[in-house]
């Protein structure tokens, strides 16, 4: 820099200055500066590569001259390990990056420097499909950066043949890899582990199905676990290892035998040349354990067992290693129903068996719980004869029975139609429940199929033989509650247990179309009983016949009523006496009416009909009034229907009691009138007969002294 103040000190112009220095330089000099700027410029133009001396090693700090008016510094940090450290004097190159730093100086990198040389180099020798070997430096999103001389792309996918759980255990190691991509002017290079692999491996699988043959036994690593097996690396071919083929007994998961990175002998059991599949085995190496099983386990032996495994079909029991047998779900109970095996065993019980059958070919052995124990249906006739008493529990119930456990593992039915002589049951819930301990007779035994049936209404004779017939005989009248009516006709219990059929052409005097027009249920009914059949075990009962004998009843006692009614009224017509002997007379002496004079002549003309007139005249009245009494009974028949049909069910007794109590009282006043109009018999003049006297007097009308009330 010129310092001015320097020049104002000492008096200089600048043209002096210029002048001084053309005259002090020579002609070739000056054109060599002039010659030398340009170049400079060119040196240190940005982002090129030049080469730099070390003048000096400061503070960490190398101090470059680059021809520039000003050096530059490089951190000691951008030589690598293995470089030797720099010294002033030694040349490099660096990336001319700036031309003005913070503090003037030139801006200059050692490690972009060689980078580029690096990707120049690495350009200039490779290409798409070479193989690079480089350190994985660490992990970025997608996959690893691998340091050839530069920093190239490994994608996670390229790791392996098999994708790892975690790229990041590859970290620090030196590793072989193939180029995939080069991307030029983006400076991008992909590469590849996993195709490198393949490579070589389909090479090594070709050399290997050519020497492996079924039978060999090879060497492998385990190089992954999954549910069904494991794939073993038998170097440059996978193979597969069943779970079945791992070991001869049961095994849950791979992981309990085998682990990953696991160095193992194989046996080769399959080459599929065209697939390029090979199955392994692992339990082939050692003798099979069913090789003995028929002289161990003989059929009909008994052995002893661990459930090991339980299936909705029956239970696998291990007798050993690699010998296991199934328990069919049949094979557990001689007796109890079983809808599942865990009802019964559960794994890791120890349980009694006995062999009932061996496949040595597919290598099974079927064996049974219950043939161990003694079958109960083998003396269940002697314990349980038919006819004798047996006392159980109810367990369950179905739509027809009951069924009744005698003791573990025997069950017997109660059928519905078996638990009571008399009582209707639709379902045997209605009469038992589930624990309830019941007496019973067994009706019958089925060895064969295991089947007992029981019977609880046996245990008392039938009712329905002598019981029944006796206490409700044909015509008997008996009282009963309805339980139930139908379209047919009314039940009706005459006793707990014991219910007859009221037929509706049975339940009145006249036509009914429904039964609930005339009873209800709850209502108590008086009705006879019409037919008795035990063998059927029905009982047919009637309310008609009883309405109809009724009527009947009356009609026949009418004609007997009319004649105490007469009597009565004579007796009362008498009049009273007074006085001693035969001067005695009438105690009040009343004068007779116009009426009483006629009703006397008139009794007095027919004193003196005698002989055959009388007889016709007797014959002629009592014909008569039976008309009249018949017309009587018709017109009461006729206002009760009526009646009934004008007021509703529940009235229909009120209101037969009002007809009744009307027609009586007519009853009276009819009697009262045909006494006034009939003569008396030939003979002595009757008692005047007083009218009032005799309504008063009236002992049979139940209505002495009201109004008729209707």
């Amino acid at each position: 820099m010129v310092d001015r103040n320097l020049l104002r000190e000492y008096d200089v112009s600048e043209e002096e200055l210029e002048k001084e220095i053309s005259e002090s330089l020579k002609p070739s000099e000056a054109d060599d500066l002039t010659t030398l700027l340009p170049k400079s410029s060119e040196q240190a133009e940005v982002g090129r590569i030049v080469q730099g001396r070390i003048v000096d090693v400061v503070n960490e700090l190398a101090v470059i001259d680059v021809g520039h008016k000003s050096e530059g510094v490089v951190p000691l940090s951008e030589w690598g390990e293995n470089e030797a450290k720099p010294k002033p004097g030694d040349t490099v190159e660096v990336l001319l990056e700036g031309l003005e730093g913070d503090g003037g100086e030139v801006i200059l990198s050692k490690r972009k420097a060689a980078r580029v040389r690096a990707w120049e180099r690495i350009l200039r020798e490779c290409k798409v499909g070479d193989l690079v070997v480089g350190k994985v430096t660490r992990k970025i999103k997608g996959g690893l950066l691998v340091d050839i001389g530069v920093n190239v792309f490994l994608p996670a996918s390229q790791v392996d043949v098999r994708r790892p759980g975690d790229v990041a255990e590859f970290i620090g190691q030196n590793i072989e890899c193939k180029i995939l991509k080069i991307d030029v002017d983006r400076r991008n290079i992909v590469v590849s582990r996993r195709k490198l692999i393949e490579e070589k491996r389909e090479e090594l699988k070709r050399q290997l199905l050519e020497q492996l043959k079924e039978g060999d036994v090879v060497r492998g690593t385990v190089k992954n676990i999954a549910d069904f097996g494991a794939f073993i690396d038998l170097g440059g071919v996978d193979g597969l290892l069943h779970i079945t083929d791992m070991s001869w007994g049961r095994i849950n998961h791979p992981s309990e035998v085998l682990k990953l990175d696991q160095e193992l002998d194989v046996k080769v059991l399959h080459i599929d040349r065209e697939r390029d599949k090979i199955a392994l085995g692992l339990k082939q190496l050692t003798p099979s354990p069913w090789e003995q099983v028929p002289l161990k386990y003989p059929v009909g032996s008994k052995v002893k067992g661990k459930v090991v495994n339980i299936v909705n079909y029956g239970a696998f029991v291990k007798l050993e290693d690699g010998v296991e047998g199934l328990v069919h779900i049949s094979e557990m109970s001689w007796t109890k129903r079983i809808s599942h095996p865990k009802e019964v065993v559960k794994i890791g019980d120890e349980v009694e068996v006995v062999v009932l059958g061996i496949n040595e070919e597919k290598q099974e052995i079927s064996l049974g719980i219950k043939q161990a124990k003694e079958n109960p249906w083998d003396r269940i006739d002697e314990k349980y004869p038919v006819g004798s008493t047996a006392k159980g529990t109810v367990r369950s119930f179905t739509n027809y029975g009951a069924f009744v456990e005698l003791e573990e593992g025997v069950e017997g039915l109660l059928h519905v139609s078996d638990i009571s002589w008399t009582q209707k049951i639709n379902q045997p819930a209605e009469v038992l429940k589930k624990g309830q301990q019941v007496e019973c007779k067994v009706l019958d035994i089925d060895r064969q199929r295991k089947r007992l049936s029981l019977g609880i209404k046996q245990l008392r004779p039938d009712p329905w033989e002598t019981e029944i017939p006796e206490k409700y005989p044909v015509g008997a009248v008996v009282k009963g509650k309805v339980t139930k009516l139908t379209s047919f006709g009314v039940f009706v219990e005459l006793e707990r247990g014991l219910e007859g059929l009221l037929h509706i052409s049975e339940l009145t005097d006249r036509k009914v179309h429904h039964a609930h027009d005339e009873v209800s249920v709850g209502e108590e009914l008086e009705v006879k009983v019409i037919r008795v059949d035990p063998k059927e075990r029905k009982i047919g009962l009637s309310r008609r016949q009883l309405i109809e004998e009724a009527k009947t009843t009356a009609a026949e006692e009418a004609p007997a009523k009319e004649r105490r009614g007469r009597d009565r009224r004579a007796k009362a017509a008498q009049p009273l006496k007074g006085g001693v002997g035969e001067g005695s007379g009438p105690l009040i002496d009343l004068s007779q009416s116009g009426t009483d004079q006629k009703r006397q002549q008139h009794g007095q003309e027919q004193a003196h009909l005698v002989g055959p007139a009388a007889g016709q005249e007797g014959d002629r009245r009592i014909a008569r009034g039976q008309s009249e009494r018949r017309s009587h009974l018709g017109g009461r028949a006729e206002t009760r229907r009526q009646l009934h049909e004008r007021v509703p069910h529940e009235l229909h007794r009120h209101a037969g009691l009002l007809v009744d109590r009307h027609f009586e009282r007519e009853d009276d006043q009819h009697l009262v009138r045909q006494s006034l109009h009939d003569p008396q018999p030939a003979g002595p003049p009757r008692p005047e007969l007083r009218a009032d006297v005799v309504d008063d007097r009236d002992a049979e009308s139940p209505h002495r002294g009201r109004e008729p009330e209707v």
